[in-house]
C-alpha cells in the first residue's frame, strides 16, 4: 500500500493496485459512516425484488415496465464480498460485467440504499463470487436482512486482496476499487482485477459447473 495527502491534509491509504485519485470520485467519509450507522448487515433486495421509485402511479407503472423488460435479459448470479473490521461482508449482486481486459476492469453496480457497499467502499478491495446452479441458497442468504450471511458458507481469504472467496462457486476475480461513478440510483463500481480463478469442478458435481441465471424474476440453470 501507498500514503497520499487528501484535500485536508490528512494521510490516506491507497490499497495497492488502487489509482491514486480513486477516491476522488467517491462519497466523503461523513457520508460513508452515516450510511453505515450501526447496522451490522447489508440491507440488500433480493433479484427481482421491488423498489418503491415514487408515489405517483404512472412513475411506478414505468418503473415496472422498465424492469420486465430488462428482465429478458438472462444474469448471472455473483456474491461480491470483503473484509471489514475483521469479519466476512457480502451482498448479492446480478449487475456485474467485464469492463477492459488491458488494463483486467470489471463492474458491479451497488444501489444507493445497499448497506454492504459502504464496507466494501471503505475496504477498497472486494471479490467477485460466480455462483454455481447449486448455491441458489447462498443468493438468498447473501440478500436477506439482519442475519449472519457467513453462517453455514465455507469461504477462504482470496490470494490477492484476503477478501472472501466462497467455496463451490464457478470462480472468482479478486480486485481492487479502480473508481466509482453515480448513476441515479446506483453506484457504478469499477474494479481492477489482481487475482482470478476458474474452479476445478468435484467429478459427478452438476452443479460445481453449471451457472445459477436469473431470468424473468426466476433463478435458472442451463439444463
Amino acid at each position: 500500500m501507498s500514503d497520499y495527502a487528501d484535500d485536508a491534509g490528512r494521510s490516506t491509504e491507497v490499497p495497492a493496485g488502487m489509482r491514486p485519485d480513486a477516491r476522488e470520485t467517491w462519497p466523503s467519509p461523513e457520508l460513508i459512516e452515516s450510511w453505515l450507522g450501526d447496522a451490522a448487515y447489508d440491507f440488500e433486495l433480493r433479484p427481482g425484488e421491488d423498489v418503491v421509485v415514487a408515489d405517483d402511479p404512472e412513475a411506478q407503472a414505468a418503473a415496472r415496465r422498465f424492469r420486465d423488460v430488462l428482465g429478458c435479459f438472462a444474469s448471472g448470479i455473483t456474491v461480491i464480498t470483503t473484509m471489514s473490521n475483521g469479519e466476512p461482508v457480502g451482498m448479492t449482486c446480478q449487475s456485474f460485467s467485464s469492463v477492459s481486459l488491458d488494463p483486467p476492469l470489471v463492474t458491479f453496480i451497488p444501489a444507493r440504499t445497499s448497506r454492504a457497499w459502504p464496507l466494501i467502499q471503505r475496504a477498497g478491495r472486494f471479490c467477485v463470487n460466480v455462483l454455481a446452479a447449486d448455491q441458489e441458497h447462498i443468493s438468498g442468504q447473501m440478500a436477506t436482512r439482519g442475519i449472519d450471511k457467513f453462517a453455514g458458507i465455507e469461504w477462504t481469504p482470496g490470494a490477492g486482496t484476503g477478501s472472501p472467496v466462497i467455496a463451490g462457486t464457478l470462480a472468482h476475480l479478486d480486485c481492487t476499487i479502480h473508481a466509482v461513478h453515480e448513476a441515479g440510483d446506483h453506484y457504478v463500481v469499477i474494479g481492477r482485477v489482481e487475482h482470478l480463478e476458474m474452479h476445478a469442478a468435484d467429478a459427478g458435481s452438476r452443479g460445481a459447473t453449471e451457472p445459477l441465471l436469473y431470468f424473468k424474476g426466476r433463478y435458472r440453470t442451463t439444463g
